[in-house]
């Protein structure tokens, strides 16, 4: 076995030993530890810490070095939230662009409100529900989880019941995708094989009914259509109660929403219209509409409907316009965007390369960008600067604890 010392932590957060051959890379391992392992096409595994890091704290987790979910809970608050600023300004600096990054937003452990459980048969036939395993299609079970909120782990031995109904082909894999909501849990299930004749048999359906009745469910739903629907599943926007659609996107902690939210309020006071951009249900819209008149759109026509059909259920917004809108096949432009000087938008990983070409040629004079993946979005802010935008800071938010992910919020002037 071969003796590494760790330099750094890398972008998918396994430690890095600089070589004469090139980095080699061993997971769970911390910069300035000593570690023995054997190297495989550039990997370190049987790694064993032979010094570790005074930043090196004990894992929380029981699943800690299996589960792949939460990959960096050994390593103390500080340094590891300051690794992730520095993902961000790295992302930036591979684009020439240089910024205020302020601290990263920690967010508390149970408080994710949204995760996707796994379904498979065990061996001796029994259901298991969890996460996969490091950097492998295994199944590790879960029955404890530090970062969800304790009323879904609470919930999983019912949500194994539910899962259970859904293995009638046998190269069906659910996912169990689980929401806390203000009205209970939210369930809906994908990765299911249809029969040759259509969906899930008449017993399948109802033993899936059946289970979702005993564990209390507020909805399930089979690849977003419904299946049984106790209570509708609803979340609050700012001052709107929001009717959430079956499979809806919805932010994963409420902590961090709360810091993206209240970061983009900031941005666009004092504006006079306002324009939300992949809007999904609303996340944004209804707090923005305490500022200004908003126009919203989203190519998820179910979330611009339920955007639609809470309008009236909070007092003190202004107007808000609607539009399901395929933003990268049709992107807003100069035109349908008239009159707004603030613009926030919000899309997935891809980034919105195409949208954000069309806002630099608007008369905005604020946009707030809020991105999951800082590549992109450091991407699709150059072309802004190029514009005569002002990156004028940049908010890192650790959303998904413990991970290598990072989200953030930048706003731009001109």
């Amino acid at each position: 076995m071969d003796i590494f010392n760790i330099d750094r932590v890398g972008g998918q957060g396994d430690g890095v030993a600089q070589t004469p051959s090139g980095p080699v890379y061993a997971g769970l391992t911390l910069p300035g530890e000593t570690v023995r392992g054997v190297v495989v096409d550039g990997r370190l595994e049987e790694v064993e810490i032979v010094s570790p890091s005074p930043d090196r704290i004990a894992p929380v987790s029981p699943q800690y070095g299996d589960c792949g979910g939460c990959s960096l809970q050994h390593w103390s608050e500080k340094p590891y939230l300051d690794w992730k600023r520095e993902q961000v300004r790295l992302a930036l600096a591979r684009e020439r662009i240089e910024t205020e990054i302020e601290a990263t937003v920690a967010t508390p452990p149970a408080s994710r409100r949204r995760l996707a459980l796994h379904a498979r048969r065990a061996p001796d036939g029994r259901v298991v529900l969890g996460f996969k395993a490091r950097r492998s299609w295994r199944l590790v079970e879960v029955k404890a989880c530090p970062v969800a909120d304790p009323r879904i782990v609470a919930a999983i031995p019912a949500l194994t019941q539910v899962a259970a109904a859904f293995f009638e082909h046998p190269k069906s894999a659910p996912t169990l995708h689980v929401t806390w909501t203000l009205s209970g849990l939210d369930v809906d299930v994908t990765g299911v094989e249809r029969r040759s004749g259509g969906g899930l048999s008449a017993d399948a359906q109802m033993q899936a009914i059946e289970a979702a009745h005993r564990a209390d469910l507020a909805r399930l739903s089979l690849a977003g259509d419904t299946m049984v629907m106790a209570r509708q599943p609803k979340v609050g926007f700012g001052p709107a109660t929001v009717s959430l659609p079956a499979g809806g996107f919805l932010q994963a902690v409420p902590q961090a929403e709360a810091a993206m939210v209240s970061r983009a309020l900031t941005a666009v006071k004092g504006a006079k219209k306002i324009a939300d951009l992949f809007c999904g249900a609303g996340t944004f819209t209804f707090p923005l509409a305490t500022v200004a008149p908003v126009i919203a759109a989203d190519a998820s026509k179910p979330g611009i409907d339920a955007l639609k059909a809470a309008v009236g259920s909070a007092k003190g917004m202004k107007a808000i316009t609607a539009e399901a809108r395929d933003l990268f096949r049709r992107p807003m432009n100069p035109y349908d965007l008239k009159g707004c000087d603030a613009i926030v938008f919000d899309p997935p990983r891809a980034g919105a390369i195409d949208q954000t070409a069309q806002i630099a040629d608007t008369k905005a004079g604020v946009v707030v960008g809020v991105s999951c993946n800082p590549q992109t979005f450091a991407r699709d802010a150059r072309v802004l600067i190029d514009a005569g935008f002002r990156l004028e800071t940049v908010t890192p938010v650790d959303q998904f604890l413990w991970s290598s992910h990072v989200e953030l919020v930048g706003g731009f002037k001109r």
